[in-house]
């Protein structure tokens, strides 16, 4: 087992990192910007190291410096969590260079995966169904740009192959907004993944947003564990989730899920990742992989019983894989709200100091947060602070004791979307399971 881990990131998933590593015995190091030293993870971590200034740029995007702390603090390996350098190919591959294990894929899968049209080039090979789209990376040639949107058949989208976040993206209506589109697309993709490279792919009206988490040791051994539905999501950004889809069948959840499989078997996959769909009309359709732990995982760690923070641990230090697919069973349903400091009308960040923290209990309530009474939220970073889960036999049983925390949860000093869940874990559509990608952000508009 590895005996230190540098935990390279902030907030509710630095805590779920440092929980797991205390739980196997791991000692742990917080790094942190100066606008983070009151971070819960940070005060319970065996050493900190103070690695630059609140902007993301200067410290938790900033590679020299988190290997150095790893380097003078005599750590084993380094855990990226999820977003900032979690899926950048250079990053663990400078980790592994120095000497270090990156706690996640090797950095030859990042950069396969990570690029969207060479990950739907591996997909088609695995035999696993894409969205139609142009195949590979478009070019400046305007003629045949067209003739492919033609072929694809309008509407479709315009995507960064690069992109993620919900970023990069564009819907074209018609042969008169194509251009522009992909003018405007390749500049955005530039500026913010310093990629250009950008592809089509057929928009679809009414699907749903379909992910299939995946375990694999690096040697060819792999598993999956279900499905979860993200389909609630405002801006390409995921809201609420739940595990299992509602709908999806025992058959189908083992076909698309041994389909995966056999892609991770194939790639030598190593640690936790996602394959992510879009479902519509009884069919998936590959878009990305994620090559990471998700924000959503606990939902999957609920009706499973699996520590996916704890495999990709035990993963990292070269244990073989512990189960196979047939030891995997699902029980009962989770469901999970994204709690963000944010106004729930306008969706403007709110930062500041929470002069009241209550958080909900209860039968099946699980809350994965860092903040406290007296923490204040800096301006600096994304708004998530928490994730307020709720598992029940059924469903039903699941959204009634969701609805219960939801009422129970207090967080003064800042507006949170709390509200916004509230109506949600009450609406006809959301009650009655299958929901759209496109339904949260119709709603939000009436």
């Amino acid at each position: 087992m590895l005996n230190k881990v540098v935990i390279a990131n902030r907030g509710e998933i630095a805590l779920r990192i440092l929980r797991a590593c205390k739980g196997l015995g791991i000692q742990t190091v917080a790094v942190y910007s100066t606008a983070d030293a009151n971070l819960k993870h940070v005060k319970l971590a065996d050493e900190t190291v103070c690695i630059g200034p609140a902007a993301a740029a200067l410290s938790y995007l900033n590679i020299p410096a988190i290997i150095s702390a790893a380097e003078i603090t005599d750590a084993m390996g380094i855990h990226p969590g999820y977003g900032f350098l979690s899926e950048n190919a250079d990053f663990a591959e400078r980790v592994e260079q120095s000497g270090f294990i990156f706690i996640g894929p090797t950095s030859a899968t990042i950069r396969t995966m990570g690029n969207k049209v060479s990950a739907i080039s591996a997909m088609k090979k695995a035999k696993i169904p894409c969205v139609p789209g142009s195949d590979a990376e478009l070019g400046d040639d305007d003629k045949t740009n067209f003739k492919i949107a033609r072929e694809i058949a309008y509407p479709v989208l315009v995507k960064a192959a690069g992109g993620g976040g919900g970023r990069g993206i564009r819907v074209v209506h018609s042969e008169a907004a194509l251009l522009n589109a992909i003018a405007v697309t390749r500049s955005e993709a530039l500026a913010n993944f310093k990629n250009a490279s950008i592809y089509l792919e057929k928009f679809l009206a009414t699907p749903r947003h379909i992910e299939i988490q995946v375990l694999g040791d690096g040697r060819g051994n792999a598993i999956h564990l279900g499905e979860r539905d993200c389909s609630m999501q405002r801006r390409h950004q995921k809201v609420i989730e739940e595990a299992p889809a509602p709908g999806i069948t025992e058959k189908q959840r083992n076909q698309i899920g041994e389909l995966c499989v056999k892609a991770c078997r194939d790639m030598k996959y190593r640690g936790a990742g996602t394959f992510e769909f879009l479902y519509e009309n009884g069919h998936f359709y590959f878009i990305e992989m994620n090559t990471r732990i998700q924000v959503e995982h606990p939902v999957t760690e609920e009706i499973t019983g699996f520590d996916l923070l704890s495999e990709q641990l035990r993963i990292a230090a070269k244990e073989k894989l512990a189960y196979k697919q047939n030891q995997v069973t699902f029980r009962g349903h989770a469901i999970e709200c994204r709690i963000n400091a944010e106004d729930p009308k306008t969706f403007l960040p709110s930062p500041g100091m929470i002069t009241l923290y209550h958080p909900p209990g209860g039968p099946g309530i699980r809350v994965d947060t860092h903040i406290y009474t007296g923490y204040y939220v800096p301006p600096h970073y994304d708004s998530l602070i928490g994730k307020l889960i709720a598992y029940g036999e059924t469903r039903d049983i699941a959204l009634a004791r969701l609805r219960t925390a939801l009422e129970e949860i207090v967080i003064e000093g800042i507006k949170t979307n709390i509200p916004m869940h509230q109506a949600l874990v009450r609406d006809a559509n959301f009650i009655k399971g299958g929901a759209h990608i496109h339904y949260l952000e119709q709603r939000l508009a009436l």
